[in-house]
């Protein structure tokens, strides 16, 4: 039978010194192997294409994560000492796809930056000091270690009783790494809090927008999935909502 086709958004990067449209292998990969899908990427450009000229050609969304942060002009009139990098064009096109997606009643999964997103286009804003607020847990790995270093940082989160990822892990509480700077300041309208940290962060979220699940977590279950069975049940979720599969979320928009 032929899969579905999981459209994976691209960030703009510098490649020598030249910007391109890019995604790095353990997102696509992750989504291919333990969502059994096939992959499309997504170009953030625009001004040259809209959303609305591909969403229907995808049987969902994954919006990756990434080195820069959401513009808050996007979510928040103060914009003074807002720290970057930024890449408004990934900005502009997340906030569009979602929007076109849902309507369409398709999935739309996010991992870290993609779960800032996800939670921004429905309304909510973000915090940005998740790396200097003294009432904080570490929610990023000091600037000092390596990379593999970042990724391995963790923490326990909390999942939400009878939540979707709750039921899929088969666990009260789950231990994630973490490698962001921002974090959920207003929780988006209709959300579901799907787990917290222990400082009360929210780290995962879900909902249903006319069908269609949403299911992001603001850690890094891409990085090395082989390696833990959570990390591949994340996906596994994904495929399943790309086949039009419920994910046992509450409907909150129509």
């Amino acid at each position: 039978m032929t899969r579905p086709v999981a459209g994976v958004i691209c960030c703009t990067r510098t490649v020598g010194i030249e910007p391109a449209q890019a995604v790095m292998n353990r997102y696509v990969a992750g989504a291919m192997r333990y969502a059994d899908a096939a992959a499309l990427l997504v170009p953030s450009m625009p001004g040259l294409m809209k959303a609305t000229e591909v969403a229907a050609r995808l049987d969902g969304l994954l919006l990756t994560g990434s080195p820069s942060n959401l513009d808050p002009a996007f979510y928040d009139e103060k914009v003074e000492d807002a720290p970057g990098p930024f890449d408004r064009d990934r900005d502009a096109m997340t906030r569009d796809l979602i929007e076109v997606m849902l309507d369409l009643g398709r999935p739309v999964f996010g991992v870290c930056r993609g779960f800032q997103e996800i939670n921004v286009a429905l309304g909510g804003s973000l915090r940005r000091d998740m790396a200097a607020s003294a009432d904080l847990i570490a929610h990023h790995a000091p600037d000092e270690v390596d990379f593999d270093g970042m990724f391995n940082h963790r923490h326990p989160v909390d999942l939400t009783p009878g939540g979707v990822l709750a039921t899929a892990f088969g666990a009260e509480r789950a231990v994630v790494n973490s490698v962001h700077y921002q974090g959920v300041d207003r929780l988006g309208e209709g959300l579901t809090v799907e787990a917290r940290a222990e400082d009360g962060v929210v780290e995962a979220v879900s909902t249903s927008v006319n069908g269609a699940p949403v299911l992001a977590v603001q850690w890094h279950p891409e990085w090395k999935p082989e390696a833990n069975p959570q990390s591949q049940t994340f996906f596994q979720l994904f495929g399943r909502a790309l086949r039009g599969s419920p994910l046992v979320v509450r409907e909150t928009h129509t």
